[in-house]
């Protein structure tokens, strides 16, 4: 029936340790952020998906029939050469809608109004919450109720084989499975997960995203090559322990016998993808204690990893860890998200916040010319109808 509508919000996330772990069947440990993407869906009496955004660019369409007839038979051979002439953040809600049909899910048309607070680039998943954002909208204004999980698996098959960007789950996850006032330790490998409550043991702390303004694509070819080097990685260790599915099977203490003859660049891989997994274990027992000195060494040491050896970072994130370690009350810093640009996560004592904002935009702008935007973020929930009540999802024990 035309005419009905609603209103739905996703979040944004930081990941506070556990990077490029997700697609090596890992662990990582997000938290979804009070910045969100919102749609506001009304249903129409024809099969067109029209898209309207304040921030994202032009409008931009399509017809369900379109997908259904051109586009859903070659779903797993890759980016649809279709979607090129969509705008590229329409291209996002192209796949979702792709995604959906190909699961079998009856949809209606429906007239999209989007706007977003998530800063987009900046590695805070701004992709994701679009995805999870429309993906809920359109089931629920078919009569779906949304299976959390099954939303967020279905948003990853969007990016990987429509958009083709070969990320993880962990976004889509946490924009589906947020709880407020917790991290969300997830195993990527079994989608079982636990949630965290943030709450450091004498320390009053508040985790502070500086955004260094330089944007990334995470669609681009150094993302994809990664994980082509991990895969790479796997297929060399297989051949020595055929139980070895993925980097999460390999432990550090067994890297060098396993990793004889490997290339240079790709053992550097394996080291961080390996060491990062067992930093999340230690960094969910660090906040099991409530030890955020613990916590914060292992964010700067997945920092050092991720600059070293996956080889991610940038001058500028660089730059804004080396300032928040030389600043009073700060516990911890690293870059957060796919890297090459974006943000890093700093946990910081509740009453240095104001210190910490004044002393690292003076000493970035002074080094960069840039003014960095850095702001709080609270740990919220995942994807729901604005104005309503938020259905229990799935849950599962990493």
């Amino acid at each position: 029936m035309a005419g009905a509508s609603l209103t739905v919000r996703a979040p944004g996330r930081v990941n506070l340790i556990g990077e490029h772990t997700d697609y090596n069947d890992g662990y990582v440990m997000p938290i979804a952020i009070d910045r969100y993407t919102e749609v506001r869906a009304s249903a129409r009496g024809d099969d067109r998906v029209e898209l309207q955004s304040e921030g994202f660019g032009a409008a931009a369409g399509f017809s369900l029939a379109e997908l259904r007839a051109g586009e859903r038979a070659g779903a797993a051979t890759g980016p649809t050469p279709g979607a090129a002439a969509v705008g590229t953040w329409s291209r996002y809600v192209r796949a979702v809608v792709w995604a959906l049909l190909e699961a079998g899910h009856r949809l209606r048309g429906a007239n999209l109004e989007i706007r977003s607070t998530v800063p987009a680039g900046s590695g805070l998943s701004s992709s994701a919450a679009l995805e999870v954002a429309c993906g809920y909208a359109l089931l629920r204004l078919a009569g779906i109720e949304p299976d959390r999980t099954g939303l967020a698996r279905l948003c990853q098959r969007a990016e990987n084989e429509y958009v083709g960007a070969r990320c993880g789950i962990m976004d889509q996850y946490i924009a589906c499975h947020g709880q407020a006032g917790h991290a969300l330790l997830l195993d990527c490998r079994t989608l079982g997960h636990r949630q965290l409550p943030l709450h450091f043991a004498g320390a009053d702390t508040r985790f502070v995203v500086c955004n260094t303004m330089v944007r990334h694509a995470v669609a681009g070819g150094e993302y994809n090559r990664r994980r082509a080097q991990c895969e790479a990685a796997v297929r060399f260790m297989a051949e020595r322990r055929p139980a070895i599915r993925a980097l999460r099977d390999v432990r550090s203490a067994d890297l060098a016998g396993l990793a004889q003859g490997m290339d240079e660049a790709i053992l550097r891989r394996c080291r961080h993808v390996i060491g990062e997994n067992e930093r999340v274990q230690v960094a969910a027992e660090a906040i099991g204690r409530g030890d955020a000195p613990r916590f914060g060494a292992l964010m700067y040491a997945s920092h050092a990893s991720l600059r070293d050896d996956f080889e991610v970072s940038c001058t500028e994130l660089d730059l804004l860890v080396d300032l928040a370690r030389g600043l009073d009350g700060v516990y911890g810093a690293r870059m957060t998200g796919g890297g090459f640009g974006g943000c890093t996560v700093n946990l910081v004592r509740a009453d240095a916040v104001g210190h910490f904002e004044q002393a690292v935009t003076s000493a970035f702008r002074a080094a960069t010319g840039q003014r960095p935007q850095i702001f709080i973020c609270r740990a919220s929930d995942g994807v729901a109808g604005v104005g309503g009540s938020r259905a229990a999802g799935p849950g599962g024990s990493a």
